[in-house]
């Protein structure tokens, strides 16, 4: 198949989104498919039409909210139709990744083509109320449910949900169609390793977090877990990951008996901290996934999630030692510490997640994708037959 992607942004390592469609996009063409993607690219500013494999679209400037909306790890575009319509043109399959504008001109783009489209729901509407502080008025939240349907999803067939819990999310606020529950998957790379800690580490306990540093991932909850747990002189925080709360949490750090390490790191990095880690803690108050959770207890981590009724994580925590109330700080410690006391224990279960680990696995992600993609275009298909 020729496979269009369509996402805002694409080339960046700080943005779940992006980060699955490199992945999918990785494994498709190894399964030989031709993959382009249409995009805002920051290597080639102002630029627009096909650069290697990619249909550039010029971003769009917001301001004064560019420094937050890239601290996000996003850029917007500007949907030049020429560049849309010469992209749909190539393409036998269109998939949409993003509830925003592009998909809205890609698809209509794609209709007036006869070409299939797919699309994707990977972004949470409380993602967005969240970092505007509205999160908390459901009304606005519901509000943002229905503008996307209206304005996206309705005019999709075949949808693609990263969880059962995103799905069932969808059904709850009214959406109709094929809902198609896949995980993003994880690398095979991801698997039990563990290894003796590095000098640096050497007495101290790794309690790893990856993820954006932002309001709704709720990182201020493990550094105030931490400072109350009975293991604080020990423990060495460490954030995989950028955002733009990082300068508040930093601050917060500087509390705590060690101070605490931010910072990106390559996939070949993170498999080197995971290693040599103690335990994995993902404090999220909402979540369509979290692909770092399911990394994590892939390379034999125990993980403690947030038991939040607006993440899908808490579906990864094989019992309740791995799950602590939403937002309690001294929950999150008492759970943090009853695991780093109970070693033998805590060795036994690593086993177990890594085990479990096995049942988000790209390679079948993606073997269903494909499978969405060939219903959408043999329906394409008949229903063209048909006319």
């Amino acid at each position: 198949m020729k496979i269009l992607i369509a996402i805002e942004t694409y080339r960046t390592n700080n943005n779940g989104t992006s980060i699955s469609a490199q992945r999918f996009t990785e494994v498709l063409r190894r399964h030989g498919h031709e993959v382009r993607i249409l995009a805002t690219d920051e290597r080639y500013p102002g630029q627009k039409g096909l650069k290697e494999d990619i249909y550039l679209l010029p971003e769009i400037h917001i301001h004064p909210f560019d420094d937050l909306i890239h601290k996000h790890g996003y850029r917007f575009v500007k949907c030049d139709r020429t560049v849309i319509r010469e992209a749909v043109v190539w393409a036998d399959v269109v998939h949409c990744m993003t509830p925003f504008v592009l998909t809205h001109v890609v698809k209509r783009e794609a209709d007036r083509q006869g070409k299939p489209a797919t699309a994707a729901f990977h972004i949470q509407p409380e993602n967005i109320t969240s970092n505007i502080r509205l999160n908390k008025i459901k009304p606005v939240t519901s509000f943002v449910y229905e503008l996307w349907w209206q304005y996206i999803y309705r005019n999709f067939h075949h949808i693609h949900c990263p969880s059962q819990f995103m799905a069932d999310q969808l059904v709850k606020h009214g959406y109709k169609g094929q809902l198609h529950p896949i995980s993003n998957g994880i690398d095979p790379s991801f698997r039990y390793t563990k290894r003796a800690k590095d000098k640096k580490w050497e007495g101290k306990l790794l309690v790893i977090m990856t993820g954006r540093l932002a309001n709704e991932k709720r990182q201020d909850l493990l550094l105030r877990a931490v400072g109350i747990s009975r293991y604080s002189d020990q423990i060495q925080l460490i954030f995989a990951g950028k955002g733009p709360e990082l300068h508040k949490y930093e601050k917060m750090g500087r509390q705590l008996p060690n101070k605490p390490i931010f910072g990106y790191y390559s996939r070949e990095e993170l498999q080197d901290l995971l290693s040599q880690a103690d335990l994995y803690v993902h404090t999220s108050d909402m979540e369509s996934e979290a692909i770092g959770c399911i990394e994590g207890f892939a390379m034999g981590l125990v993980p403690v999630i947030s038991d939040s009724s607006l993440s899908a994580t808490r579906q990864f925590a094989l019992d309740e030692r791995s799950l602590f109330h939403v937002g309690d700080p001294n929950d999150l410690a008492s759970k943090i510490d009853y695991w780093l006391s109970h070693t033998e224990e805590r060795k036994r279960m690593e086993h177990k997640y890594a085990e479990f680990a096995s049942h988000y696995q790209i390679e079948d992600s993606v073997c269903k994708f494909e499978a969405m993609l060939q219903m959408q275009i043999d329906e394409t298909a008949a229903k063209r037959n048909s006319q």
